[in-house]
């Protein structure tokens, strides 16, 4: 199902329970200036995706984003950004996690056995790093989620020839060696530089855009 001002993906929308958006670019609200402030214009807009979605805007779990391999586990929406760390993963119903990219990848996790799930911003330096691996051992670790079971997809990001590093492909091969199921990973292809009246693109915009943010949740 897609919306003008948001997309959704096959993948997640078959697994009972879980509730997802990847939201695009708003036409009317203006993001040339650096990231706090796009962020704080888009954040009304966000909040009420998280409403629309079935959630209260207080069960809105956020990451701080610092590009490396952290990925926080949370058992209750906390009140500020989580700091250092690119990624989050909950069991818990209720809560909502959410995070922000511009051409890095963002990462959907989800097990409809175990019941986990998280979302992960992996673009060329947590790529490098291994976010989604740490993010799937996350899973196994705390909630008992087995690799063979969990659903992955990646949603639009950057791609060559737009970008000279194919961090999707090394998504996907760094979640097949920690025992994702190939029928279970499935990348939407889609360039963020390929549309800009759809996307934002950090790149594209030389820095000054506005964010698409990654919602996953569990009802």
């Amino acid at each position: 199902m897609d919306d003008p001002l948001w997309m959704t993906f096959p993948l997640l929308d078959a697994l009972p329970g879980f509730v997802h958006r990847f939201t695009l670019r708003h036409p009317t609200i203006p993001v040339d200036a650096e990231r706090a402030e796009v962020v704080e214009r888009l954040w009304a807009w966000h909040r009420e995706q998280a409403e629309a979605m079935g959630f209260p805007p207080e069960s809105l779990c956020i990451a701080e984003q610092v590009h490396g391999r952290g990925v926080a586990v949370v058992h209750e929406a906390p009140s500020q950004p989580i700091p250092q760390v690119d990624g989050i993963i909950a069991a818990r119903p209720g809560l909502l996690i959410g995070i922000y990219v511009a051409d890095c990848g963002a990462i959907y996790l989800a097990d409809p056995v175990s019941g986990a799930w998280g979302v992960l911003h992996s673009g060329k330096k947590g790529s490098e790093l291994g976010i989604a691996e740490e993010g799937i051992r996350l899973m196994q670790e705390h909630f008992g989620a087995k690799p063979e079971n969990i659903r992955v997809q990646l949603a639009p990001c950057i791609r060559p020839p737009a970008y000279e590093i194919d961090f999707a492909a090394q998504i996907r091969q760094s979640c097949l060696k920690a025992g994702i199921q190939p029928a279970h990973y499935h990348d939407c292809g889609l360039c963020t530089s390929s549309d800009p009246a759809r996307y934002y693109s950090y790149r594209q915009e030389k820095g000054r855009t506005g964010r698409m943010l990654a919602l996953l949740g569990r009802r």
